[in-house]
Formats: structure tokens, C-alpha cells, sequence
């Protein structure tokens, strides 16, 4: 079954109940109704499984790490080197609004149960893609048995350190190679609370 939400007051509502399924390559989950001056009502964002290396992807992958690089001189694609396509605990969505790819997003793992988020993009600013995209992640990394989730941003970067704490994510030491780098902030979120119920009081 699939989740319904649409853009409410700026914010997303779910529209119908059901839990979101896991999926293999390639099938398409999640439509998403869109109500801003990017993305008109009648317009639906579709959340699909996808890879790093396919082709519709790699536009948004390089305008994430151009943009990156301008702003803090580092493009972000040496700390994503590795996937395993066909694990599934390797979860990559690709955001679309009808045929254009609009955004993006990775969960891998980092450790026991525990996952990370990367290459988090969206297009559009502003329009709900990140916020639509990091739920699916979610739900998906619940059903690929992971408990946690970790990710790494840079500190100047605020807009997406605002981002992760309105959903829920809290500051956290640094891990891995970002232990001992002031310039970055990690953040995680547990998993183990019930989705639909989080869901529902949106």
C-alpha cells in the first residue's frame, strides 16, 4: 500500500493510512501531491527505488556536489564511494515530478542496526521534496531492519542542520572519519518508535 500526503499550510499531511512496502529496483512507491508555485496541485511527486550510477540520478548527484563545493569547498562524493547495489540494506529513492527528477536520497550502513544518510538533494528548495524524500528513507530503513539513523552535514551549512532537527533527528559526537572535525555536524534519529503513529500527528 501506498502513502498519500499532500502540502498543507506548508506542511505534510498524510491523506490516507497504510504502511509503506519494501521495494526492489526499480518499483515506484509513495505518490506525493505538491501545492506551491513549483509545483502545482495537480502535479504528483513519486518516490522510486533507484541507484547512484543510474542515469536519471546523476544530474541531481552533480548539481548536489557543485553546489557543495561552491559553498564549502568540498564536494562530498569521497565520503560516498561505496554501494552494494544489490544489498538491501543499500537503499537509494529518486524523487520525480511527472517525468523530471527532482530529488534524491541514500541510506547506508555504518554500523549494527544502525544506518546513515547521504546525498540528501532536492531541486527545488522549499517544496516538501527533501521532507518527502527523508520519510521514505525512514520507512524503508525500518523495513531493512535498521533501529538508527546517522548522518553527517557541515555546521555552516544551517538550513540543513534546521532541516534534520525539525524531523526529529538531535546532535550527536561526531563518528567515524568526521570525529575530530570541527566543521562538522552529526546528527541521529531512533527508528524504533512507530512510524504510522509519528505519521498521524503531523
Amino acid at each position: 500500500m501506498v502513502l498519500l500526503f499532500a502540502f498543507i499550510n506548508g506542511k505534510l499531511k498524510k491523506l490516507d493510512t497504510g504502511q509503506p512496502c519494501c521495494l526492489s529496483s526499480g518499483q515506484t512507491l509513495s505518490p506525493f501531491i505538491a501545492n506551491s508555485p513549483l509545483m502545482p496541485v495537480t502535479a504528483t511527486l513519486l518516490l522510486e527505488s533507484s541507484s547512484p550510477a543510474a542515469a536519471a540520478v546523476q544530474p541531481l548527484l552533480d548539481a548536489l556536489s557543485a553546489q557543495l563545493a561552491v559553498r564549502f569547498g568540498s564536494d562530498g562524493r569521497a565520503s560516498f564511494t561505496e554501494w552494494k547495489q544489490d544489498d538491501p540494506c543499500y537503499i537509494f529513492l529518486l524523487a520525480r515530478q511527472d517525468d523530471e527528477a527532482v530529488g534524491c536520497g541514500a541510506v547506508r550502513p555504518v554500523a549494527a542496526r544502525i544506518g546513515e544518510v547521504k546525498r540528501m538533494f532536492a531541486k527545488y528548495p522549499g517544496q516538501g521534496i527533501g521532507a518527502a524524500v527523508l520519510r521514505q528513507l525512514e520507512a524503508e530503513a525500518q523495513k531493512a531492519g535498521y533501529a538508527e539513523l546517522w548522518l553527517e552535514t557541515r555546521l555552516a551549512n544551517t538550513e540543513a542542520c534546521r532541516f534534520y532537527a525539525r524531523h526529529g533527528y538531535q546532535r550527536r559526537p561526531n563518528y567515524g572519519q568526521y570525529i575530530g572535525r570541527e566543521n562538522s555536524a552529526c546528527f541521529s534519529k531512533s527508528l524504533t518508535s512507530n512510524l504510522a503513529a509519528e505519521l498521524s500527528h503531523e
